[in-house]
């Protein structure tokens, strides 16, 4: 077998890049197609706001000529100067089922990184922990929701041949909106009703009419509650700017939630609608000539939501404003017609927010892993 590694460097062969995952995963059971322009928009060195602080380089792997898998190696300085480490990342990992294949292009990514001065590798990063992260490694018998992974399930054999190792797992979470709302009791409410009560707090709506204000609230908390979490990296304005423009495409106001001590921003929730419903009506990821009309119609009649962050500030994660969100968001999402929804992704030794999950009956459904390989 002769593999050959291509660093990507044409226009050409950055569509090749992007191609290949509609190629690898369209007879994937449960995997979803992403729309190519969101594809094309985070790997665009040029505009997206990530490669202010990163670096990124592509390679492509051809096996006798054939293109047969990809890859992207990642620097994170921004993730290096929070964590004090000096790791590098790979992501956008596609392959076939060929060990010498992707043998071939995790030593490309090492040998890059190892290059830049590199030590340690994690990884699958799409590009950082703020996007898309982790390899699925059970639960494939359900499509993701939105922003998660989905590949392959050969892929964990490929990635640990090449003798990486676990870093963390990160797991996904399900509920059905009436098996949540039978499992809340009186004394739950209750509870929940005391604290804010006690406390004097107030949960509100998040107005996207006033969304980029709105947002930068939600930043102040979100890089304070979050900066002892394993793999944290704080998000910049501009990225944050960027997620604005994202969420009010797609976000129902009423699942987004803010908490506020005495007029002071401290806690904030973001349940987004499962854009993963619409996503898999348009296979091919492309919004023309007809993708545009599926998904406009289509986002009219979502049954499904994700909790995609919530976060504390440290000052007050004492009082399980985690559970206090969890049962709002729930409330509303039975009056808003949500039939049920996932919370993810969650740190596995993150019992604070696991132990509410547990007590409304939530099942842990998918796992997901990040892996480390030593460079040195």
């Amino acid at each position: 077998m002769n593999v050959t590694i291509v660093p990507v460097r044409t226009r050409s062969e950055k569509k090749r890049f992007i191609d290949l995952e509609w190629t690898i995963n369209k007879n994937t059971p449960n995997w979803v197609s992403p729309l190519r322009i969101e594809r094309e928009k985070i790997l665009n060195t040029q505009k997206h706001p990530f490669y202010q602080h990163s670096e990124i380089e592509l390679f492509l792997a051809y096996e006798n000529d054939q293109l047969s898998g990809r890859i992207a190696a990642i620097t994170n300085q921004n993730h290096n100067d929070f964590q004090k480490d000096n790791a590098g990342f790979w992501g956008f990992f596609e392959c076939v089922n060929k060990r010498e294949v992707a043998d071939a292009l995790f030593q490309a990514a090492a040998d890059w990184l190892k290059g830049k001065g590199k030590d340690l590798m994690y990884g699958p990063m799409n590009p950082s922990t703020n996007d898309e992260v982790g390899l699925l490694i059970d639960g494939f018998d359900t499509p993701p929701y939105m922003l998660m992974t989905h590949n392959p399930p050969y892929y964990e054999k490929l990635v640990t041949a090449f003798g990486m190792t676990k870093a963390r797992d990160l797991y996904a979470w399900f509920i059905t909106i009436d098996k949540a709302n039978a499992n809340i009791t009186e004394k739950m409410r209750r509870v929940s009703e005391k604290i804010l009560k006690k406390y004097r707090i107030n949960i509100r709506n998040l107005k996207l009419r006033y969304l980029k204000q709105e947002i930068r609230l939600v930043k102040e908390i979100y890089n304070n509650a979050w900066s002892q979490n394993w793999g944290f990296v704080p998000m910049t304005d501009a990225e944050i700017n960027l997620l604005a423009d994202d969420l009010k495409n797609i976000a129902d106001e009423e699942m987004l939630l803010i908490a506020e001590k005495d007029g002071r921003p401290i806690a904030f929730s973001l349940t987004l609608p499962n854009i993963n419903e619409v996503l898999q009506k348009i296979p091919d990821g492309r919004l023309f000539p007809t993708g545009i009309f599926k998904l406009l119609f289509g986002l009219k009649k979502i049954n499904y939501v994700r909790v995609l962050v919530l976060g504390v500030v440290k000052e007050y994660q004492f009082l399980g404003l985690g559970s206090i969100f969890y049962i709002e968001s729930i409330l509303r999402a039975k009056k808003r017609g949500y039939l049920g929804g996932e919370m993810s992704w969650i740190l596995e030794d993150n019992h604070a927010m696991i132990r509410p999950l547990e007590d409304i009956g939530s099942e842990k459904y998918k796992t997901y892993r990040v892996y480390r390989y030593p460079l040195n």
